[in-house]
């Protein structure tokens, strides 16, 4: 026994030395940001040209920034989807030179159909698995202890399967992907075995999950959707009897979160693991790519990846509705400013819009925070209201009430006749406030304070009334999603929207 443990902290301290070299790597792309980028585009436009994307916008032409905009328009998932579909059947040289043999599955929150995004072997390889090691590699530098690669980490990832259509095509989410690709050298420090790891039935996948957490006490890191999360620790501790995670788990360090904001699930978590030694790690991993890390934990903002295979591109807030909108180069973003993400990748994806917003929380380095996504906005008003600022006000709503927030979305409810509109709210509470009238009141003053435009609406009651909060039972969004097929790490509820579908269809379900 001895013995073993030996080796495995000599193992650890070889890695911790290799993700010691790999910051410093990581460190010279910060030093040099715009040069990283300028490279990253001509590698990209050199690889494609004889593409027949990139013969057919002259690739060999382009040579700046300008060139590039001018060459190609944007482009979102329906302008390329002709293109992928080929590539899914097994055509070679489209938008990516070779053929690519993997696709990511990509639901979405506003769209029943799936979206499949090309995953090329670089895409995998210098994109999502080198952000992989970059984590880590961050990691290791905040926390030299840690002993990912001398205990164990937890995998919440998706399923794979065979495309129907041209059966050497496999599709599945970019997690399962990134585990059947995973190292030979990184796999003994990770539960459960691949085959639970990518079972197809999301249910079975979990319960199987709860009961290797539950027999497994040397667990340092998980990683995952916190929605997802919250349902696995609250069974574990159902099967252990235990009061809260470091019971099952004593050992924990951290847990590495991304998918949907973390601020509402927060204090959900310090519950869960009540130590102030736990660490959370935010990712940006997205099925187009792996764009950004935590790289100072307890502090906001991500570093943005600038040497990984992606050129980046952004749209501001003020050119969003117009319809050619003009995107600017990471060299004239502004902190604190909100823009439509746009990126070129090395899976074929060209000046293409994910659908997600971020903001820059420091230009040196580059950190940014999601801030939400094109389509999840309110802004029936002109409130102009992002998740961002949902997310925060109900965060703080909560704090000082001491009410548990399970999921939410919001839509708005609009004029009739001569009734003022506003906001309702579908709140699932793990924990209800005491008086909902006065958490309602408060949640509406908490998102006056964080965002003026919905502060100028709502004055004196002139243009909007105040916010309404429906309840609804526990379980109500997962049993939506379920009726939906779209149970999975990869399935987030959509948290805003400028109309009433989703909000209509939840309390249809509960027969509100």
């Amino acid at each position: 026994m001895r013995t073993l443990i030996t080796m495995r902290r000599l193992v650890n301290a070889f890695f911790n030395r290799l993700h010691h070299y790999r910051y410093r790597l990581i460190r010279s792309y910060m030093d040099k940001p715009h040069r990283i980028q300028q490279a990253q585009l001509q590698e990209l436009l050199l690889f494609a040209a004889d593409t027949e994307w990139g013969k057919s916008h002259f690739f060999q032409d382009v040579h700046t920034a300008e060139d590039f905009r001018q060459a190609t328009a944007l482009t979102d998932y329906e302008d390329l989807k002709p293109f992928i579909n080929r590539m899914m059947l097994g055509e070679r040289d489209v938008l990516w030179p070779g053929r690519v043999n993997w696709f990511s599955k990509s639901s979405g929150t506003t769209n029943d159909k799936s979206k499949f995004i090309p995953v090329s072997p670089q895409n995998l390889y210098k994109c999502h698995i080198r952000g992989s090691w970059d984590t880590m590699s961050l990691y290791y530098h905040n926390r030299p202890q840690a002993t990912q690669f001398a205990d164990k980490s937890m995998l919440m990832g998706g399923s794979l399967s065979r495309f129907e259509s041209h059966p050497s095509t496999i599709v599945g989410d970019v997690s399962a992907i990134m585990i059947q690709h995973m190292p030979w050298v990184a796999r003994p420090f990770f539960i459960p075995d691949f085959e639970t790891a990518l079972l197809p039935n999301w249910e079975e996948k979990l319960e199987k999950l709860a009961l290797e957490g539950a027999r497994t006490s040397n667990v340092v890191m998980i990683g995952g959707v916190p929605t997802w999360t919250v349902v696995l620790f609250r069974r574990i501790l159902e099967l252990t009897g235990k009061s809260n995670m470091l019971e099952v788990w004593p050992k924990f360090q951290v847990y590495t979160h991304g998918g949907v904001s973390f601020t509402p699930y927060r204090q959900q978590f310090q519950s869960f693991f009540p130590s102030p030694t736990v660490d959370y790690q935010e990712i940006y991993n997205a099925s187009e790519g792996f764009f950004a890390v935590q790289d100072t934990l307890g502090e906001e903002g991500m570093l943005l990846l600038l040497n990984n295979g992606i050129y980046y591109e952004f749209i501001p807030m003020s050119e969003w509705e117009k319809n050619n909108p003009q995107a600017i180069s990471l060299t004239e973003v502004e902190v604190g400013k909100n823009y439509a993400l746009v990126i070129s990748t090395n899976s074929g994806l060209w000046r293409y819009l994910p659908g997600d917003t971020v903001i820059f929380t420091s230009v040196n380095p580059y950190r940014i925070k999601v801030s939400g996504r094109t389509k999840q906005f309110v802004n029936a008003f002109g409130e102009e209201v992002m998740v961002d600022n949902t997310d925060k006000a109900l965060a703080e709503a909560c704090l000082l009430t001491g009410a548990e927030v399970q999921e939410y979305t919001v839509a708005p409810v609009y004029f009739e006749g001569s009734a003022r509109g506003g906001h309702q709210w579908i709140i699932e509470f793990v924990k209800e406030p005491l008086d909902l009238t006065a958490f309602a009141q408060l949640l509406d003053l908490k998102l006056q304070h964080i965002n003026s435009d919905y502060e100028a609406k709502r004055y004196r009651n002139m243009a909007m009334l105040p916010l309404s909060i429906k309840v609804v039972p526990k379980g109500t969004f997962h049993n939506w999603l379920r009726a939906k097929g779209k149970m999975g790490g990869q399935h987030k509820v959509p948290r805003l929207a400028n109309h009433r579908n989703y909000i209509d269809e939840i309390l249809g379900h509960v027969g509100a």
